[in-house]
């Protein structure tokens, strides 16, 4: 009976070991994100302190984010000067500019650091952007005019109570493609 127990007992862990690492590797806790430092909360609200990012970026038609994505998901995939793979991280970067639309990537700490590929093509660029303080209103839903509206307008007057002014367009940071997180961020 005893020389039974060894082999029941890895039956039985090794699967679950497996699942476990599966799920963590696959989920996004294992995807990179921007590391910042909270200045400050208040509730759902937060000033925050980011450190110099490097982006890929991409014009969005209209409030349309297909199109914009499958461009950036290419350029990570390989379709860029030396067709290397890129990590994907978290989040999704919208700019809702009245003027222009973009959505953006941040670059993965390794990337940046073994030197960020050129874009094969017109479609995606890359930029820097510098060290910020954010102000950032977390909210729960999807991206919709109405989310999206309702998050600015609640933002803006949180700004102004704390006697804060914004600088720039607000950005939103999507850190789920099912909508069921996301942020609303303006500049300080």
């Amino acid at each position: 009976m005893r020389r039974y127990k060894v082999p029941i007992l890895l039956a039985i862990v090794l699967p679950c070991a497996a699942a476990a690492f599966w799920l963590v590797s696959t989920s996004r806790a294992a995807t990179e994100t921007p590391e910042y430092k909270v200045i400050r909360t208040d509730e759902k609200f937060e000033l925050r302190d980011y450190p110099t990012m490097i982006e890929a970026t991409t014009p969005m038609e209209g409030a349309e984010m297909n199109g914009g994505f499958s461009q950036l998901f290419r350029f990570i995939t390989g379709k860029n000067e030396g067709a290397e793979k890129i990590e994907m991280t978290s989040p999704v970067l919208i700019d809702t500019a009245k003027d222009r639309k973009t959505m953006s990537f941040i670059m993965p700490r390794k990337a940046v650091e073994k030197g960020v590929p050129k874009p094969a093509g017109d479609g995606v660029s890359l930029g820097k952007v510098e060290a910020s303080r954010f102000a950032v209103l977390r909210f729960e839903g999807g991206r919709t005019v109405e989310n999206e509206k309702a998050a600015i307008e609640k933002l803006t007057a949180w700004l102004e109570g704390q006697k804060i002014a914004g600088k720039g367009d607000p950005l939103f940071a999507y850190y789920d493609h099912r909508g069921r997180r996301s942020s609303c961020v303006t500049t300080k």
